[in-house]
């Protein structure tokens, strides 16, 4: 199989079972923000994750795989769609992290440890994607079928957080806490 089919080369292409559509249709859009923070995710685990997130980042990377699958129109029968069991996961798994964290009294700056600086990337990249969604589902394409995914990346992007400080304190990174310019001139 060929990887270039110059199909793309007027600026269309084409979804699972579908005419040509303009790359700019929000729809590829969304598979685009989808790819991309499936991608970060791969970054963040290539730089080395606790063993229990990189467990977890795996089927997260599946379960993106199958909502792009999804939002490109293919069939329940080539694809699995993600469901409420996959969003109570991750809260689960967002409160046990949470539960070996020291609470929030302030605001944090996204960073730390190389692999943690990686999750906070790919937080902001699943809050586009997740507004990204909005829109397409506001466009209301009959043939898409992704009601669960905004709740499902909302809880993705608490999630990451999360993992991000868990991925901090497990490698005894110090998380820098956000301090307004006026407080700390003293203002």
């Amino acid at each position: 199989m060929k990887i270039y089919t110059r199909q793309g080369d007027q600026g269309k292409t084409r979804m699972i079972q579908s005419d040509p559509i303009p790359k700019s249709d929000l729809r590829v859009e969304l598979l685009g923000t989808l790819d991309e923070l499936n991608s970060v995710l791969g970054l963040a685990d290539s730089h080395g994750l606790e063993s229990d997130l990189a467990k977890s980042i795996t089927q997260i990377q599946i379960e993106l795989f199958d909502w792009g699958a999804a939002a490109a129109g293919a069939s329940s029968a080539r694809s699995v769609r993600p469901d409420s069991a996959d969003v109570a996961r991750l809260e689960t798994e967002i409160d046990a992290w949470t539960e070996q964290l020291a609470p929030l009294t302030n605001f944090i700056l996204p960073g730390g440890h190389p692999t943690a600086a990686t999750l906070h990337h790919a937080r902001t990249i699943c809050r586009r994607c997740e507004r990204v969604c909005s829109l397409v589902l506001e466009s209301a394409h009959e043939s898409v079928e992704l009601d669960l995914l905004p709740t499902y990346l909302n809880r993705l992007g608490d999630w990451l957080f999360v993992a991000a400080r868990f991925q901090n304190q497990v490698t005894g990174t110090t998380e820098t806490t956000w301090q307004s310019r006026q407080d700390s001139q003293g203002n």
